[in-house]
Parts: structure tokens; sequence; C-alpha cells
């Protein structure tokens, strides 16, 4: 349970949420001055991209751990608690920690104003240093070019697929979106990126160019093969597993591989698949409980990939789904994904009521043509369909980070320490 001190202290840090988001660089830069530039101590390696950047991230941290760095890892958004934003070998950052950072920072707040994300940026670059890392792995939050991340002088740049996403704040079009997330591209800095649409690879491309970076497209893997235990598959005349499960995690990892060839020509195949084995992510496809799986996509990539996966996992199975949505989301593209895709859909809302109310949902969903039933709760949403469920059916809960601690309370996943 959280004491008095740090639940105010978060409270007040969530409050900034108030602000909204201001994509640009102006408040991060004056609170890391204020804090003497701690994020130059230390490499960097920074990671954009749309779909897959918490899992190829969560992949580069356990390979450099495994062989002997010590490593920082700062991603977003959280499942269950803040504090698992802010990582040190795979450790969450320390509720005394998060005190002692706002308590310092305190006498420039009024005068800055700065938002949630840009405080807990520095707030991770500041724990990093005190930590006395050898290199942090730095997810961005939105775009690129203007994300709070984007103060770094990184060692390598990665680009994870881009796609359409946040397109209120980034861009109407994949062009624009793309040249967003193309904004960390540094001057002679490689970038490794992920097979993209060609006409995402173009702007890459161009941009890089200008900034006379050399960029590597990563290779796809092959004889990819999913299990319920992991994702086996061959890359550059090696075999690796992954216990984290699906074909777009075997592309995730090939990135993550690619990645840290150029980082470090030193770490050996053995540290390698060991870091990746022994990686742990939770909510993506992760199976919560027998034939009941749990994934955190929200967009139209990430809902059709685990969709395709669990098909190749168990193609003749029934399956059910539970899902919810925040009202930011293009409806009407993710309705086409969903369509027909389960024997029967039901949606919920989060307890916290950041996601849409399962009424709404419901009949925005009935508007672009797909079945649905409303719950009020994860709780009552899986009591009911466990019911009708048959012993060959599967039931896939997602659409949101924001249900993560419900999920994991309903089917009693210890997640106390929090470490991956």
């Amino acid at each position: 349970m959280n004491s008095p001190e740090i639940s105010q202290i978060l409270n007040s840090l969530y409050a900034l949420n108030r602000r909204g988001i201001k994509m640009g660089l102006h408040h991060t830069i004056r609170l890391l001055n204020y804090l003497k530039n701690p994020q130059n101590n230390f490499k960097i390696i920074h990671i954009a991209g749309t779909n897959g950047k918490g899992s190829t991230s969560a992949m580069i941290n356990n390979i450099l751990k495994y062989h002997g760095y010590s490593v920082g890892l700062y991603t977003s958004p959280h499942l269950l608690r803040f504090n698992e934003r802010i990582r040190v070998n795979g450790l969450p950052i320390l509720n005394k920690d998060i005190i002692s950072f706002m308590k310092k920072i305190k006498p420039v707040m009024h005068r800055i104003k700065p938002t949630f994300f840009e405080v807990t940026t520095a707030m991770a670059f500041s724990y990093f240093n005190k930590k006395n890392i050898d290199v942090a792995v730095i997810e961005t939050g939105l775009g690129g070019r203007l994300d709070s991340t984007n103060v770094v002088f990184p060692s390598l740049t990665i680009m994870t697929p881009i796609s359409m996403d946040h397109m209120d704040i980034l861009g109407d079009n994949i062009i624009k979106i793309a040249g967003e997330k193309a904004g960390i591209i540094k001057d002679g800095i490689n970038l490794i990126s992920a097979k993209q649409k060609k006409e995402v690879l173009n702007v890459l491309l161009k941009i890089a160019k200008k900034r006379k970076t050399a960029v590597n497209v990563s290779e796809s893997p092959s004889n990819v093969t999913l299990g319920e235990d992991g994702t086996t598959f061959n890359f550059l005349g090696n075999e690796y597993k992954t216990s984290l499960i699906g074909y777009h995690q075997a592309d995730n990892a090939a990135l993550a591989i690619n990645a840290i060839k150029y980082f470090d020509k030193n770490i050996k195949h053995k540290v390698i698949n060991m870091g990746l084995k022994k990686v742990v992510w939770p909510g993506r496809l992760q199976l919560v409980s027998e034939r009941i799986y749990y994934d955190v996509a929200h967009n139209v990539e990430g809902i059709k990939s685990a969709l395709d996966n669990l098909i190749k996992i168990s193609p003749s199975l029934n399956l059910y789904g539970l899902f919810c949505l925040k009202g930011d989301k293009d409806l009407k593209v993710v309705a086409k994904i969903i369509k027909s895709n389960f024997k029967k859909l039901f949606v919920t809302k989060d307890r916290q009521n950041l996601l849409l109310n399962q009424s709404v949902l419901s009949n925005k969903l009935e508007y672009f043509g797909v079945e649905n039933y409303p719950f009020e709760s994860i709780h009552q949403g899986v009591k009911e369909i466990k019911k009708i469920m048959k012993s060959y059916d599967i039931l896939l809960i997602f659409g949101s980070h924001y249900i993560g601690e419900e999920v994991f309370e309903e089917f009693e996943i210890s997640f106390d320490s929090g470490k991956i």
C-alpha cells in the first residue's frame, strides 16, 4: 500500500496531465538544465515507432543486462504502478526516489509549468544518473521530433513499424506521422529500422540523407513457430526463442538483435538468446489463465496482430472477445478489423473511467455494424463469458493498458515486485 506521502506526490504528478500534451522540447531542456543535464552521463539507445516499441525496448534491455551492463529502461504507459515506467536492471524506481526527485524540482516547477511527461522524462534521466548506469533504453512517448525524450544524443536510434495513430497530434496521414517519428534521427547516428511501408521508408531515407545517417533495415526472421510458451524463429543463421508470443514478436526480436549487433559487436549469440528467452513484458498477448489472453493492443495494427496470432496458435477454436477502448481512437477503422472475427464480442470499461463507457462503445460499434454485448466491468465480463465458453474456446481481453490492474487482479497474477 502506498504511503500518504507518495500518494500525494503521484496525485500531484498525474494532475499535470490536465496541461495536456505539449509537443516541444523547451520545458524538458529547462528542467534538465536545472538538474545539470544528467542525460549526458550515460549512453542512450533511442526508440520511436508506432507498434512494438515497448517489447523491442524490453528485449534490448534484457540482452544488455545479461551481458553485464547496468541498464536503465524508460517506457510508457504503465500497467499497474507509475514506478514501472522507470527501471534500472529490471527493477522499478522506488517511491522514496520519486519523492526525492519531486522535492528537488519543486523550486522550478512553478516557473516552468511542465507537463506530466516532461517531468517524468526528467525524473528518468535524473534517476539513471543517480544509479550510475552504463546505458539507457529510451522509448519515445508519442512522436519523435517534438517528443520530450528527443533532447538526447544517442549512440543508436531505432524505428519500429510506423502506422496510423494519434492522428490528432502527429498528422492525419502516414507521411506526416512518419516525418514526426523520424525526428529522432540525429546527425551521423545509425538508424536501425524495422521493415516499413514503402512511403514510410522513403520518408526515413530522405531525412536520414539530410542527417548524413546510415539506415539499416532489419531483415525478416524465418521459420517462425508460435506456442503458448513463446515464439521460436531463425535470424541471421541462428535459432532464437523469445518468451513473448506472436509473429510480430519475432519481428521485434529480430529488430532488437540487429540493434544489439550495432551497439556492441562483442555480445554473443548465447547472451542474446538468454535475454530473449527470459524477457518479461506483461500485457502483450499474455496467457493470464487457461485459454484466456490479455493484450494491450489499442490500434488497428496491434489488434490485427493479436487476432492473427491467436488464430495461428489455435485455428480450430472459437474466439470470444472482451473489448474496451479510449475515446481518441479511430473506432471506424478498428471496427473493420474486429467485425466477424469473434464468435461473440463483449465490451466493457475501466473502473477509473478513463475509457469509453461500455454503453457508448457498444452503440458506436453497433453503428459500424459490429454486434456486441456490454458489461459493466472486467470482473462481470470474465465471469459471464466463462459460463458460455467451452473447452475448445479462447477469450481475448484487449483494447487498453488501463485495464491491466483489473485483469491481473481478476486472475490473481502477482505484480508485487514489478521486476521484469
